[in-house]
């Protein structure tokens, strides 16, 4: 899946999934534009890229400000005169149901989850057009199925998955393929976050690898190759799919008390 000379533009790239995948579309020899509200976790991934002998391009981005998301794509063009890919990745999760959700975390939660797939989808998509290029949007399994406590982050999950389709809809004859990835429980990232805040982190990581067909959780990698092949001419003929990787999730044991 060799993507050399092409121009990848991944929002939340700074940790978890989002460098994960970085350094995937690095390794096949893309050049990667890493967007994260933290600044200096996007410096950290770049200088991780270049490690593998790749390169990189750190810009701090709020993917829920449009000022922010014209700055990106001003600094990718500057760069690199032209873009190819762009992965909506960025996300945070509020653990509430919707009664304990603040108007704030609600507004906030729509703003970075869904709205930054807008936006930034809205300003890359000349520059996409003139290179038949590709999005990919992160959604989750999220979007079929709801868990406790994560009304706000189900319900921007499955609108990212409607907009994938109303996209790919509206640019497939542009030649412009859309796409969206919707994982498990991948050790990374938001689920990371939830393990560590746990009693026992690792127990609390056994008992979720028990609900997977697999018997674990996934690694972020296994997402970031996934992105590698819906950005690659081999996925040439995918678009508006909703791709699960997920380990068979729900198909395993319930987690045992």
């Amino acid at each position: 899946m060799d993507l050399k000379d092409r121009v990848v533009v991944i929002t939340g790239a700074g940790s978890g999934i989002g460098r994960a995948s970085a350094l995937e579309f690095a390794r096949e020899g893309a050049r990667v534009v890493v967007a994260d509200v933290n600044g200096a976790g996007a410096q950290e991934t770049v200088e991780l890229i270049a490690k593998l002998g790749g390169q990189g391009l750190a810009v701090p981005t709020d993917v829920a400000n449009p000022d922010s998301v014209r700055n990106l794509v001003e600094a990718t063009l500057a760069a690199c005169q032209q873009v190819h890919v762009l992965f909506n990745n960025a996300a945070i999760q509020v653990n509430k149901t919707v009664e304990d959700t603040t108007v704030e975390e609600w507004n906030r939660e729509i703003a970075v989850n869904l709205g930054g797939v807008f936006l930034c989808s809205k300003f890359f998509l000349p520059h996409l057009r003139t290179t038949k290029g590709c999005i990919i949007n992160m959604a989750s399994v999220n979007g079929f199925f709801v868990e406790p406590a994560c009304a706000g982050y189900c319900a921007t999950k499955g609108a990212i998955i409607a907009l994938t389709k109303a996209m790919a809809i509206d640019h497939g004859k542009e030649g412009i393929r859309v796409n969206c990835i919707c994982p498990g429980y991948i050790d990374a990232g938001l689920a990371w976050g939830y393990f560590e805040a746990q009693r026992d982190p690792a127990a609390a990581r056994a008992a979720a690898g028990k609900l997977h067909a697999l018997w674990r959780i996934g690694k972020p990698k296994e997402v970031g190759r996934l992105a590698v092949f819906l950005a690659s001419d081999d996925a040439s003929f995918i678009t508006g799919s909703s791709v699960v990787v997920d380990g068979g999730f729900g198909s395993g044991l319930p987690p045992q008390n």
